[in-house]
């Protein structure tokens, strides 16, 4: 969770219990309701939600979600049952920003409100941590989300690959990381994963996940680690 939400609401499972008692019924407080896991979690046992949004621009405050995708990483495996896509019908047009993703108006008009979007995340989410590359992207859009459709936004309980690859290329050095090393498409190819297309929500969240587990078996060539070790603060 969020120092910030810490700070307003105290710790971490009465921040999540205040605001259950304030979030509707369904998937967001059962979400809220569900236990975090504890930060000594040994990540061979850590329970993830590998999330991806594509979105018409990267501003929250002006730009729409227009599909989430998530992958399910249980310790070392991805459970690829439980993977999922939604798209998310939009009252206005795309625009260029269908040159990046793919995504039509026409497609768009057969897909989910986002209130069902989000009902579906958080569903998957419930008693998971969110997982993501350059995770603020995700926050920002689902949190705004949040607030548009419940009046309110969600603590998250955040891994970002971003990080972790950060930290790997910086230990023992000075110099910052090369420039565009951190990319997700760069950062799996460190490790010898495969390129796929990108910009589509399912394929990066499962990219994401791959990408994790890499970094996890570096991680713990020298020691075993716990939640703790990965979670973003």
């Amino acid at each position: 969770m969020n120092a910030a939400w810490s700070k307003l609401f105290g710790s971490p499972a009465s921040a999540r219990a205040k605001l259950a008692a304030k979030a509707p019924d369904g998937a967001l407080r059962r979400y809220l309701e569900t236990p975090v896991q504890p930060d000594d979690t040994p990540l061979r046992e850590a329970r993830l939600l590998a999330v991806d949004v594509e979105t018409t621009g990267l501003d929250p405050k002006i730009d729409h979600l227009l599909s989430i995708g998530f992958v399910p990483v249980d310790g070392y495996q991805i459970q690829l049952a439980g993977a999922g896509q939604v798209l998310v019908r939009q009252s206005a047009a795309v625009g260029e920003s269908a040159r990046f993703h793919g995504l039509t108006d026409d497609a768009l008009a057969g897909g989910s409100t986002v209130a069902e979007a989000l009902d579906a995340l958080f569903t998957a989410l419930c008693g998971r941590v969110l997982l993501a590359h350059h995770a603020a992207i995700e926050t920002g859009f689902l949190n705004r989300a949040c607030e548009q459709v419940y009046g309110m936004g969600a603590p998250f309980a955040v891994v970002d690959t971003m990080s972790i690859q950060f930290g790997l290329l910086s230990q023992g050095f000075d110099d910052e990381p090369p420039q565009g090393s951190l990319r997700l498409w760069n950062a799996r190819g460190q490790f010898g994963l495969p390129r796929y297309a990108a910009h589509e929500a399912l394929t990066d969240a499962l990219a994401c996940a791959e990408l994790y587990l890499a970094q996890v078996a570096e991680l713990e060539s020298v020691r075993p680690r716990t939640l703790k070790s990965v979670l973003k603060r």
